[in-house]
């Protein structure tokens, strides 16, 4: 399977979606792997936990169009990064997709997820009442999820630990539409960020992304 569907953000920013079809042997043969990389993936339980870790690479490599190695690693804080790469990326993954962003000049986020009525159970985990009180009925599910993708977003373009959904990041309203923008501000300690976070519905899943 080639890219689902890729988006230019801006000059120097891009996102793209991988549809996960392959299996988990075609998707390793197409990367190239150091000995960490292969012991960590060895360590994974067969399934989805496979195929999302090889499907980013696999969409990572293609965005950027390279045969050489990639060396991607996980910083203290668990946010990506590429080693001799200047760009800044940001990675996703749920159920059948992988989502890859890629900028040459500011951090990023993206979230994907797919929707389901369960996200209701957690709503007041991630979403404060002044949040959950601009959320249109006819809507709810889907506007719930945005709120999620976006607060996600956030979270990995900052790219900190100890930062909580519900606390640290709030959300401006917003009328939902298949795609649309929600500000966003993250608020923790002395740290003071606004943010104009993306976000479209792309068949039942919800993608939010961000530049910083």
């Amino acid at each position: 399977m080639a890219i689902a569907y890729r988006k230019q953000v801006d000059n120097d920013t891009e996102f793209a979606l991988w549809k996960i079809e392959e299996k988990a042997a075609d998707l390793y043969n197409q990367l190239q792997l150091d000995e960490q990389e292969k012991a960590y993936f060895d360590q994974l339980k067969l399934g989805k936990r496979h195929l999302h870790w090889l499907g980013v690479r696999v969409l990572l490599r293609t965005m950027l169009n390279t045969s050489d190695y990639i060396d991607c690693k996980i910083d203290e804080h668990g946010k990506p990064y590429l080693v001799s790469i200047p760009y800044h990326i940001s990675l996703s993954h749920s159920l059948d997709y992988a989502a890859v962003m890629i900028s040459k000049t500011r951090p990023v986020g993206i979230d994907i997820e797919q929707i389901q009525e369960k996200v209701e159970r957690i709503a007041d985990k991630f979403m404060r009442p002044a949040e959950l009180g601009f959320i249109n009925p006819n809507d709810r599910i889907n506007q719930l999820y945005v709120g999620w993708c976006a607060k996600e977003a956030v979270y990995k373009c900052y790219g900190q630990k100890e930062v909580s959904f519900l606390d640290n990041i709030q959300l401006q309203p917003f009328t939902f539409a298949e795609e649309g923008t929600v500000g966003a501000q993250l608020r923790k300690d002395e740290v003071e960020l606004d943010y104009q976070v993306n976000y479209m519905l792309y068949h039942d899943y919800m993608v939010g992304y961000v530049k910083g």
